[in-house]
Parts: structure tokens; C-alpha cells; sequence
């Protein structure tokens, strides 16, 4: 996989993209170049379309980017475009995080003052991940362990013992 730099203007929007960069995102990822960098470079075809790399694009265009780095995807077929494009977009939308991993990097965060916003959570989302409390699993399944024993319990019908 080579990496190359090219004029901005070179990269043709893909019109059936359908996934949706609406402003506020745009936003949300134009702080994140300006806090990372960029660094994720844009997937294009040989006539420079892009495959994947929609929302970083449009943040690089208003942020006055003149030259991007881009990854030429050549080896695909038409069809795998389009599936690639699709997979790439809701790959990543298929898990959760790991509740307990990810309030300690974000407390690990504010403890040294980073900006949480510049992590793509909301507001709501960040109170709602920062106050959940740990729970003990096991805590879980002993309770539901002792509810299902005492459903089993049953009573004989002529002499009223439990059985």
C-alpha cells in the first residue's frame, strides 16, 4: 500500500455515498486534525473517486488544505467499491466499547486536562459513560442464581413439604 500526496482538487466526490457528513461532524473532525493531525489518508479509485474518506475530505476542503495524502484502491472491482465503502462506514458501528476500559482512559483524560469534546462524544454521552458505576458481574449472577432456586421450589400438594 502506497501512500501519495495530491491536489485536493484532484479528489472527486463519490456521489452515491450514503454515508451522511452533516455540519456539526464536519466540525467534530476538523478539531480532530487540528488537534492529531491528519492521519488517516483518503481511499480514492484510479480516476481519483473516493472510496472511503467522505467527511475527512470535506473537513480538509473548509479547513484550506491544498494537498492530501490519499491511498489508491486500484486492485477493486466496481462492485467492490461500493461494498468496500458500505463495509468501511458500518464495520466500525458494530461493537461497544468496553464500559470499564473506556471511563478509566477518559478519566485518565481529564485528569490531565484534555478536552473530552475532541473525542466525538456529546455532552449527555460523556455525564451518562462517567457516571455509570462499576458493577460486579458475579454480583449479578449469584442474585439470579438465588431466583432461580427459589422458583424450583415446590410444595408437595398432600402434605405441604417442600420438594
Amino acid at each position: 500500500m502506497k501512500i501519495e500526496k495530491i491536489n485536493i482538487n484532484e479528489i472527486i466526490e463519490y456521489s452515491g455515498n450514503a454515508k451522511e457528513h452533516p455540519e456539526w461532524q464536519i466540525e467534530q473532525i476538523k478539531n480532530s486534525i487540528r488537534e492529531f493531525g491528519f492521519n488517516d489518508p483518503i481511499a480514492i479509485d484510479e480516476k481519483g473517486i473516493i472510496i472511503e474518506g467522505h467527511g475527512r475530505y470535506l473537513a480538509l476542503k473548509e479547513l484550506g488544505y491544498a494537498e492530501v495524502e490519499v491511498i489508491r484502491l486500484n486492485h477493486l472491482t466496481e462492485e467492490q467499491k461500493t461494498a468496500y465503502a458500505i463495509a468501511h462506514n458500518k464495520l466500525t458501528m458494530n461493537t461497544e466499547f468496553d464500559i470499564e476500559k473506556l471511563q478509566y482512559e477518559l478519566n485518565k483524560l481529564e485528569v490531565n486536562g484534555f478536552d473530552l469534546d475532541l473525542l466525538g462524544f456529546n455532552e449527555a454521552e460523556l455525564e451518562n459513560i462517567l457516571e455509570i458505576e462499576n458493577v460486579d458481574i458475579n454480583d449479578f449472577f449469584a442474585e439470579e442464581e438465588k431466583e432461580q432456586k427459589e422458583e424450583k421450589k415446590k410444595l408437595c400438594p398432600h402434605c405441604g413439604k417442600e420438594i
